[in-house]
């Protein structure tokens, strides 16, 4: 793909291409990466594709909700196909065209928020080399009737992905979207994804990213919203896939009354790693913010989990909780979880906590009982401890297609038995 880029743009990627070279390394010893995989950040081998791959065959395997208000299918970063029923008013391209016809708004609004929790050199990374990726700008007072899907496929060997969401909301928007990344076929690549999310002043902007790339694939995901007076923004990440995984989610609430859902659901399995880090950070009074993840562990996956509640001098009255929740299916399966508060104001209501547990025998007597075998027994578990998370969206289609992402991971895991 061929970009006119804007001036502010070019200048942008060039100062973040400086910032990443002369970023060190994560090593051992830095707190923001306490209990990493440090093997898993060699990615000197990863390159750009060369030319477009073929996707045909992807565009048909690219299912998802039964009838998406729009639909856009990226591989390797470049645009397949998109359709749309979209009010005219709502902006929703690829941030390639958005670059070139709403310069503006996209300047705006892109990249705005520190990357605090490790990956900054990443974050550079990915600033400087991406092409593409979707904006989607809901004016004020416009609600968006439906989802909108979107499609990230990687193809080929030793590939590395930039894809990029920018979802800005006006004065009591709403709109909800939805990123799928999976794997074309069974070679090793890496994605650096990034997202960012404004929700403007009454609004709901609620964003799901379901992660299901091959297992040999590696994956790099920061998430950056704003919510602003009385907004309601829901981020929930699902992860099936890929060898490692390191998520980065950072919620601002910036005025009185803002609302912030952080959500996931992993389940790994064989020696899949995922690396979580949070911080909910309550700028302003009267705000609320609740995390909830949940990883369902088999075999000797491993997971990470460090999440800090930090609430600013004179945020008052703040509300904000954080669980995460750890079901060990397997003796060789390893949870690290670190919860945290750091509280600089009066009157607020703060909690934070972790749990790691195995199935108990009663419960597996119980269902045996009643005629289901161990096997199925342990999956239904694992399965209603899930969906908890994934009812907290609200809206049957878009659980649906949440669920039916579970269940394939979960479907490979009975399999593998």
């Amino acid at each position: 793909m061929t970009l006119t880029l804007p001036a502010w743009f070019s200048a942008r990627q060039e100062a973040a291409q400086a910032r990443y070279e002369s970023l060190p390394t994560p090593k051992r010893g830095h707190e923001e990466w306490r209990f990493a995989n440090f093997k898993q950040l060699d990615f000197s081998r990863f390159v750009r594709s060369v030319g477009v791959p073929p996707a045909t065959d992807l565009i048909s395997r690219s299912e998802g909700l039964e009838a998406p208000i729009a639909k856009f299918i990226f591989v390797n970063d470049e645009l397949a196909h998109s359709e749309s029923s979209l009010p005219e008013n709502v902006v929703c391209l690829p941030l390639a065209d958005a670059l070139a016809s709403h310069g503006d708004l996209v300047e705006k609004h892109f990249m705005k928020q520190e990357t605090r929790l490790g990956s900054a050199k990443y974050a550079a990374w990915h600033e400087a080399s991406l092409t593409n990726g979707l904006f989607v700008h809901v004016p004020d007072n416009v609600e968006v009737a439906g989802t909108i899907e979107v499609h990230h496929w990687i193809s080929g060997k030793d590939v590395v992905i930039f894809p990029h969401t920018l979802i800005v909301t006006g004065k009591h928007a709403k709109v909800r979207v939805v990123d799928i990344f999976r794997s074309a076929d069974d070679e090793a690549a890496l994605a650096v994804a990034f997202n960012d999310l404004s929700a403007g002043p009454g609004s709901k902007l609620d964003y799901i990213a379901i992660q299901a790339v091959n297992e040999q694939t590696r994956v790099i995901q920061i998430n950056e919203t704003g919510a602003g007076r009385d907004a309601s923004t829901i981020g929930l990440v699902i992860n099936t896939g890929a060898s490692w995984v390191r998520n980065e989610s950072l919620a601002r609430l910036e005025g009185p009354g803002a609302r912030s859902e952080m959500l996931s659901v992993s389940i790994p399995s064989h020696e899949q790693e995922y690396d979580q880090r949070t911080f909910q950070h309550h700028v302003s009074e009267g705000a609320y913010s609740d995390l909830l993840y949940k990883n369902s562990l088999y075999d000797r996956s491993r997971t990470v989990f460090s999440g800090l509640i930090f609430v600013d001098e004179g945020a008052h009255h703040t509300d904000a909780y954080q669980t995460c929740r750890n079901l060990l299916m397997s003796d060789d399966a390893e949870a690290n979880s670190m919860p945290g508060l750091e509280i600089n104001a009066d009157q607020v209501k703060c909690s934070h906590g972790s749990t790691s547990a195995q199935i108990s025998d009663e419960e597996i007597f119980y269902l045996r009982a009643r005629g289901i075998d161990p096997t199925n027994a342990r999956q239904l578990i694992a399965r209603g401890f899930s969906v908890e998370v994934v009812e907290k969206l609200k809206d049957d289609a878009t659980e649906a297609l949440v669920l039916k992402f579970i269940d394939e991971k979960f479907a490979k895991i009975a399999a593998a038995v």
